[in-house]
């Protein structure tokens, strides 16, 4: 128990009671007090916020942004492991390739061109074919 709490005795209907036994382990607390003081703050917080209306959406917003945020990092941890991937392949293929600077830069051209027509979707197979088709 911590030193710096005091112990109050509260008044409440058995259904709220039995809500509180039921959910203070699903909401992370350690002790039912627990569990109802975090309810009470969050409706003090209610009480006081300047515009009501806007508590719940600032909290699910707040909630939202940081899924988001988690999901970035998510994103950018894979993005540079895929960049690591790109940078090797990319040096093994120059390491036993014959292209010159000029058919480099035009090949860059061509590549940028087509992924912008397929958005992004390119396939193994359609670069296949796409150089056959160039080689011709």
């Amino acid at each position: 128990m911590a030193g710096d709490k005091n112990k109050y005795t509260v008044w409440m209907h058995p259904e709220t009671w039995e809500k509180v036994k039921e959910l203070y382990k699903e909401a992370g607390c350690p002790r039912k007090s627990d569990f109802i003081e975090q309810a009470v703050r969050f409706y003090v917080g209610y009480l006081t916020a300047e515009n009501k209306a806007n508590f719940l959406p600032n909290m699910f917003l707040s909630n939202m942004k940081s899924i988001v945020r988690e999901s970035d990092n998510r994103n950018s941890k894979m993005l540079f492991k895929l960049a690591v991937e790109i940078a090797m392949v990319e040096n093994i293929l120059a390491n036993l390739s014959k292209y010159d600077p000029l058919s480099v830069a035009r090949l860059r051209g061509q590549c940028v061109e087509e992924v912008k027509g397929i958005n992004g979707m390119l396939q193994f197979e359609d670069a296949v074919d796409w150089q056959e088709a160039w080689r011709e």
